[in-house]
């Protein structure tokens, strides 16, 4: 995230030189020499970028308060870009006016009626042209604003109406926790008929296997990872996140080729179709492939997690099920399926106590023999051999060969031997009940109770819509849970909503923040009152964005929106300062508004086009894994071109409105003008 935040950073890092060069030019053309110019242009707007640079550090507080994982995201972020700034200012303090008294110069500039019938080069006649082109730009733009002043209130309304009705757009965007990468990986689970044999599933997997070569082309396909049962350690279970629960399910990993030509997302939908009509009675589901989106589901294998946690545990099965009939006809959820299953086929063996004991055994004698014979001695009585060639030891168990205990009666066979004295040898059938039965495969628990959980993913739908649909299904089945049973939603979605949470807030905290160290620095309420007006700009121009990319509302599009109100801050105090400036001369607030607007206009032009030149590689996304930055940049854009419109035309009709107010009110109590006071 530092690179990140160095990208996001770079199109602003010139914008302190590039001002204070403009502001020297200025200077120069006023006939100043060159010392004195460039003195003049470095004090007249020191305290304006000093408190720009401010501003863009300062909105980035309120991510130092975050929790989880958008702190630990974007906390180097921010970092990165406030220690960025930082140094740029301090740069542009010294070293851009040591080199501009060496590199630029009143004498060098050019003057075209000194050299009539010269011949001209390329870049000579490309630098007069554009002059030529921004010179009737800005007298454009000088009789488009003073048309806006003539009614600037009318201007003003429109224009605030226009960035309300914009921001509603927020409902209609979508929310998602990050935008979704093509990693060009698969990782899909399969689950059988609960407990089948894993020679059973080794098959079924090798022709599934067949089926993922014929969707997807061989020239586009790199490997195929098959893991079939649990794992062999139960660290690796421990640490697992794939929710194999027995020797019934398998897990594929694909790895594709980086030239492909569709997208993962595609293949994806096409196996989500043809697996079931293949394989009927076979679960399969998708889980998350890439390592970013496993972070952020926290280890469960879906972003949705909803969990039934008290002790009805059959009961509350019954209600996990029928939430998961439920959430599969919700829109945009896809691979719903409950984690336990219930059905796991069991042999119930109830020992006769009295039998055994008329033969001379105990209960302890008969679970022995069978734990001994189906599972090896190794946990009953562990054995070791050392090895007096190698100095190795080697565990030594004993177990009946599992291709002996093939039939039922085989079982009802097992030789029994007791522990006490004249205890005489049985078989298993002669002492014991036999019964089939189901029982859970997996047990799981939430502080120590028993919990079901349905796991839902959401495909061709933002996740907070998704959500949304899933909190009503499970708020109006709550009223048929059992006694003492309780429901909760957990995963990406929690951690979802506390981050927009956070977020929202340090949006509201950024402006906030930036107002309040405007106010410091101005020593006015007003004034930075004036420049903040802008912002209204950038959050309509970030919906507006967001709603014509087809990009959701995630914390990377928030972050750039929180990353938008500073720079639009800083664009504003350019403009706003001059103005009072030209009000301290004893102009007019319509004249000093007009005046700000055409002298400021190239400094906010250049510092808005930096930025946004900077976030077009981040907006297209390009690159691995780009889509996750692409929001940013594309809310940075779309929020600098609506609120450099705002600076250029609404910020001036709202100073004019309200200085051009005081002084009439100050005129008629015959008190001096505020702005000259």
């Amino acid at each position: 995230m530092t690179l990140g935040g160095l990208a996001l950073a770079v199109g602003i890092l010139v914008d302190d030189a590039t001002v204070e060069i403009e502001n020297i030019n200025r200077n120069l053309a006023m006939g100043k020499e060159t010392v004195q110019a460039i003195l003049d242009g470095a004090q007249q707007i020191a305290v304006p970028a000093f408190v720009s640079t401010l501003c863009i550090c300062i909105v980035f507080i309120p991510m130092f308060f975050l929790s989880g994982v958008a702190k630990f995201l974007f906390v180097p972020l921010a970092e990165a870009v406030s220690f960025a700034m930082l140094a740029s200012y301090m740069w542009s303090r010294t070293i851009v006016p040591t080199l501009a008294m060496y590199l630029l110069s009143s004498d060098d500039e050019y003057h075209p009626e000194e050299h009539i019938g010269e011949k001209m080069g390329f870049f000579r006649r490309y630098q007069q042209g554009f002059e030529r082109n921004f010179e009737k730009f800005r007298e454009g733009y000088r009789g488009a604003l003073g048309a806006a002043l003539r009614s600037p209130g009318i201007f003003s309304a429109c224009f605030l109406t226009f960035c309300i009705l914009s921001v509603t757009l927020v409902g209609v965007l979508g929310r998602d926790f990050f935008p979704k990468v093509d990693a060009g990986q698969i990782r899909m689970h399969m689950r059988a008929r609960t407990g089948l044999r894993i020679e059973e599933t080794a098959r079924l997997a090798d022709q599934v296997n067949g089926v993922i070569r014929e969707t997807i082309p061989k020239e586009e396909l790199t490997t195929i990872l098959d893991n079939i049962g649990l794992p062999y350690s139960g660290i690796n279970l421990t640490y697992s996140n794939s929710g194999t629960i027995g020797s019934s399910d398998a897990e594929f990993l694909v790895q594709l080729k980086e030239v492909r030509g569709k997208p993962t997302g595609m293949y994806i939908n096409e196996l989500r179709e043809k697996l079931p009509q293949r394989f009927p009675g076979v679960q399969f589901f998708f889980q998350p492939a890439d390592i970013v989106t496993q972070i952020l589901n926290f280890g469960t294998p879906a972003p949705i997690d909803v969990e039934v946690t008290g002790a009805n545990q059959r009961g509350n099965y019954l209600i996990g099920e029928k939430l998961a009939n439920e959430f599969r006809h919700i829109p945009g959820a896809v691979d719903v399926h409950v984690q336990q299953a219930f059905d796991n086929p069991t042999l119930y063996m109830e020992i006769d106590r009295a039998r055994a004991q008329s033969v001379g055994m105990q209960s302890r004698d008969v679970a022995q023999n069978v734990l001994v014979s189906l599972s090896s001695s190794f946990q009953t009585a562990p054995a070791f051999w050392l090895d007096p060639k190698n100095g190795v030891e080697y565990s030594v168990a004993v177990q009946e060969p599992q291709y002996r205990v093939d039939s039922y009666q085989a079982l009802q066979n097992t030789p029994i031997s007791g522990s006490m004295p004249g205890a005489r040898p049985q078989i298993l059938g002669n002492l014991v009940t036999t019964s089939t039965t189901a029982r859970p495969a997996e047990v799981s628990h939430y502080t120590t109770q028993p919990m079901i959980n349905v796991y839902a993913s959401v495909d061709g739908r933002d996740l907070g819509g998704v959500a949304d649909v899933v909190e009503q299904r499970v708020h109006a089945i709550e009223k048929d849970l059992p006694k003492g049973s309780h429901i909760v939603i957990r995963g990406q979605v929690q951690t979802m909503k506390s981050s927009f949470a956070g977020l929202g807030i340090g949006l509201i905290g950024a402006i906030v923040l930036a107002y309040l160290l405007i106010v410091v620095n101005f020593q006015s309420w007003l004034d930075p009152f004036i420049i903040i007006t802008a912002l209204p700009g950038a959050l309509a121009g970030i919906c507006w964005t967001l709603l014509l990319t087809r990009t959701t509302l995630n914390v990377p599009s928030l972050t750039g929106a929180i990353m938008c109100m500073g720079v639009a801050t800083g664009n504003s105090i350019l403009m706003v300062s001059f103005a009072r400036e030209q009000l301290d001369e004893g102009k007019n607030a319509r004249d000093a508004a007009i005046e700000a607007g055409f002298v400021r206009i190239r400094p906010v032009l250049m510092t808005a086009l930096a930025m946004i030149i900077g976030m077009v590689p981040m907006a297209v996304g390009l690159g691995e894994g780009g889509e996750q930055n692409a929001p940013l940049g594309r809310a940075v854009i779309g929020g600098l071109v609506f609120a450099t419109f705002a600076t250029l035309f609404f910020v001036p009709c709202v100073f004019s409105m309200i200085h051009g107010r005081r002084a009439r009110r100050s005129a008629q109590h015959g008190s001096p003008s505020p702005a000259t006071t």
